[in-house]
């Protein structure tokens, strides 16, 4: 298996990803069904249920993850390269609909690192590469809003990052109560122009 460097950070945040394209289709699988069976069922899920999820046999899960923790490093830094590609991809929408679109993906981040933070090792080199690259990714987006005047300027990125996932910590009932939430809280942080009447 080859080291896939994390797109765009330069950062060394990667996932051990096969070459040939058959067996990445079943490790990204696995990582999709892990991701899901974690979510649901914490750090406990089953792997047998993860491989039927995935479409593969058990030994194909071994194979990708030898142990139980390297599928947890692997979910969890999958979900911060798709955070950096997220920062790529919105890059080119205005300032604040930059930072917000980044934001709604970093609130998925949030669900996975809660399902599988009891298992992460906080003191690893790929925790501390993967807050790198997280921040190195969205923090100019929050940047580029400050200088833009639509987000405040007493106001860290990091402040951002621990509010929301303070306030998603709760869960919601449904994915409308989510996005009421997330939008009451960005009106907080979000300035609006004098005489704008929301």
């Amino acid at each position: 298996m080859a080291e896939k460097a994390a797109p765009g950070t330069g950062l060394g945040v990667a996932v051990r990803r096969p070459h040939r394209a058959d067996a990445r289709r079943n490790f990204d699988a696995l990582l999709g069904a892990a991701r899901e069976a974690f979510a649901e069922h914490g750090t406990g899920a089953s792997l047998e249920d993860i491989a039927r999820r995935a479409g593969v046999g058990i030994g194909t899960l071994y194979r990708n993850f030898p142990t139980r923790q390297d599928l947890f490093n692997s979910v969890y830094a999958d979900e911060v390269e798709e955070l950096c590609r997220a920062a790529e991809e919105v890059a080119g929408l205005p300032p604040w609909d930059a930072f917000v679109a980044w934001l709604r993906r970093f609130v998925s981040y949030v669900a996975t690192r809660r399902a599988v933070s009891e298992a992460l090792n906080r003191d690893s080199e790929m925790f501390r590469a993967c807050r790198v690259a997280m921040y190195a990714a969205g923090e100019p987006l929050f940047v580029r809003a400050q200088e833009a005047g639509d987000a405040r300027s007493d106001t860290g990125f990091d402040d951002v990052l621990r509010m929301v996932s303070g306030i998603t910590a709760a869960g919601f009932v449904d994915d409308e109560q989510r996005e009421r939430v997330l939008g009451m809280a960005l009106d907080g942080v979000r300035v609006r122009p004098v005489g704008s009447g929301g």
